[in-house]
């Protein structure tokens, strides 16, 4: 399920495109015609992210809500422009920028600073994109440049729910398990209802919120922390290595944790949240530099500290690394580290 770095990601990249611009709709897989129907002509005027659900506003008072689920991704084709915020000097997108977290307390300027270095199972962002070269790209967990485009708009590939067109860039969404069409205070309601997500507040406030509501649970922490009404954004990979790195043992009860141990946490999320935002990778090893960097964001099995390492010995003990069930979800931890 793509995390909430790949969420505020795709987003920067509607209001880079989209906003200010008149919109054409449409469901070539017919799911979504009648809602499609309701935004169809109008120019979108804003575009937020709030953990994993994207809110894309119209003119009309009407907002479309995705939300990508499992299985759900965008594939962007085009003439697309590049966001700011995740472009390097050298005019690339996405796969750009990936310094990584390379020491603790890293700031994003610093975080950013290097170049591409192309991840090798395509979990890595957009990379390559040169505007204005026309091309086709897949934004999700995995994003990844396909082909160049011969024509525009291309033919819709696969079942597509719903695709958002403008003279130049185009838009396909494919197996969301959310996208519908819904008025303001539908929208407010549904981001009332989500926990804190450090991109949009990462003040005093929103980090009391997230540690009150922890520290009053009996629920596990590893739990908690993929509970979208506590906070907003953490799957299954950010929950395994926010854990290790603060060495929680993930079934403790979150009103037996500390309220130091509660706000490092938020800290820890905030710092890798912005890392991920900006590189799009999820990058969760800290002090990696020269090769050990260069490999480890090339490859999903050297920069994370437990994730999808089952079986193998801890990066800091020798212990192995344990995989069981928690929340319908698989969970990755050191019985030793994190006892």
């Amino acid at each position: 399920m793509p995390e909430g770095h790949s969420v505020h990601r795709i987003t920067r990249q509607f209001i880079r495109n989209y906003v200010g611009h008149e919109v054409r709709l449409s469901s070539p897989q017919g799911r979504f015609a009648a809602g499609a129907a309701r935004l169809d002509g109008r120019t979108m005027i804003d575009a937020k992210a709030v953990g994993k659900q994207m809110f894309l506003e119209f003119d009309n008072e009407l907002w479309l809500r995705v939300h990508l689920g499992m299985y759900g991704a965008w594939d962007f084709a085009g003439d697309i422009l590049m966001d700011a915020t995740i472009a390097s000097a050298n005019g690339r997108m996405g796969q750009t920028n990936q310094r990584g977290t390379v020491v603790e307390n890293t700031g994003v300027d610093e975080a950013i600073e290097h170049g591409a270095i192309l991840d090798n199972a395509g979990e890595n962002s957009l990379h390559s994109i040169g505007a204005p070269r026309r091309t086709r790209v897949r934004m999700a967990e995995s994003e990844r440049e396909t082909d160049e485009l011969m024509a525009f708009p291309p033919e819709p590939v696969g079942q597509v729910r719903a695709r958002l067109l403008t003279d130049t860039v185009c838009a396909d969404l494919r197996g969301p398990t959310a996208c519908e069409v819904l008025e303001p205070a539908q929208i407010e309601a549904i981001i009332a209802k989500l926990g804190p997500d450090p991109i949009l507040d990462d003040g005093p406030a929103a980090e009391d919120r997230f540690t009150t509501v922890v520290r009053k649970k009996p629920t596990p922490i590893g739990l908690l922390l993929m509970d979208q009404t506590v906070v907003s954004g953490i799957g299954n990979v950010y929950r395994a290595e926010m854990l290790f790195r603060a060495r929680l043992n993930p079934h403790t009860p979150g009103r037996l944790l500390t309220d130091d141990a509660v706000r490092a946490l938020w800290t820890d999320w905030a710092h890798l949240l912005r890392i991920g935002v900006a590189t799009g990778q999820m990058m969760t090893m800290d002090g990696l530099e020269g090769d050990d960097y260069v490999k480890a964001m090339a490859s999903r099995a050297d920069r994370h500290w437990v994730y999808k390492r089952e079986g193998l010995p801890c990066r800091v003990c020798g212990t192995h690394i344990t995989l069981e069930e928690m929340g319908a979800r698989k969970l990755y931890w050191c019985p030793s580290c994190q006892a």
